[in-house]
């Protein structure tokens, strides 16, 4: 079982724009991180905010502004996450890389390696403070700072897929790829920047919705590759049968 993990967390796994959280899905997102910290995993957090504002769809003229509204996105869904988890007895700490008043704190590694330590999951918004970067390079920056045992990339699809499910019924999914063959094929699922910091690093990308999914990602389950996809440095591309 993986001893410390970053689960990335999409804003479109926690609902959608036109209601942007959904209680029930945030709720049992919770209940499977509670599992996970009562078997002495330590969990960091990063929360994309693409449920509130999505800056690269954005009608604005300057990128950065858009970029910033997606960052205080996070935020804000970094906040409402913080409030279920302590509801149901998960203690937690936010922190960002810009101040937000008394809300969250500033990111400092020493300190964010206490909290994982005692067992609190550390929740990363903000992105980098900076734009440009997603929220997929934070999660590979914060996993690399933290020395992470993997990035699990909980997404509303059921892994990689060498082409649009939705789009092409006969896309066939990976049950195993290269972080090389994600950017070589530009599938897009993790962006370059990420997929140059996680080498080394063990990525999954899976369905949040499944059933218990985190558990058996947490365990490295073989069952995993009906919902999931496992990112490795070597390149030994598999395709899920």
């Amino acid at each position: 079982m993986f001893n410390r993990v970053l689960i990335k967390l999409s804003g479109e796994a926690l609902g959608t724009s036109s209601r942007g959280f959904n209680d029930q899905i945030i709720l049992d997102i919770s209940k499977q991180i509670k599992k996970l910290l009562e078997k002495k995993t330590e969990i960091g957090l990063v929360v994309g905010g693409g449920n509130f504002f999505r800056g690269r769809s954005a009608n604005l003229k300057d990128e950065t502004i858009a970029d910033n509204i997606g960052m205080l996105a996070t935020v804000m869904n970094a906040l409402y996450l913080s409030d279920v988890f302590k509801s149901i007895g998960i203690k937690c700490r936010i922190m960002t890389p810009f101040l937000v008043g008394s809300m969250t704190k500033l990111f400092n590694k020493a300190c964010a390696l206490r909290i994982l330590k005692k067992k609190e999951v550390a929740i990363f918004a903000g992105g980098l403070g900076h734009p440009f970067f997603s929220t997929d390079t934070i999660a590979a920056l914060r996993a690399r700072e933290l020395n992470c045992d993997a990035i699990l990339y909980a997404k509303n699809i059921n892994g990689i897929y060498d082409g649009d499910p939705n789009i092409n019924k006969n896309a066939k999914k990976f049950k195993t790829i290269s972080y090389y063959d994600i950017v070589k094929k530009n599938l897009g699922v993790i962006d370059v920047a990420a997929a140059h910091i996680s080498q080394n690093i063990t990525s999954i990308v899976f369905n949040i919705n499944s059933k218990n999914i985190m558990e058996k990602v947490c365990n490295e389950s073989e069952d995993i590759f009906e919902f999931a996809t496992l990112v490795k440095n070597e390149v030994n591309t598999e395709y899920y049968d």
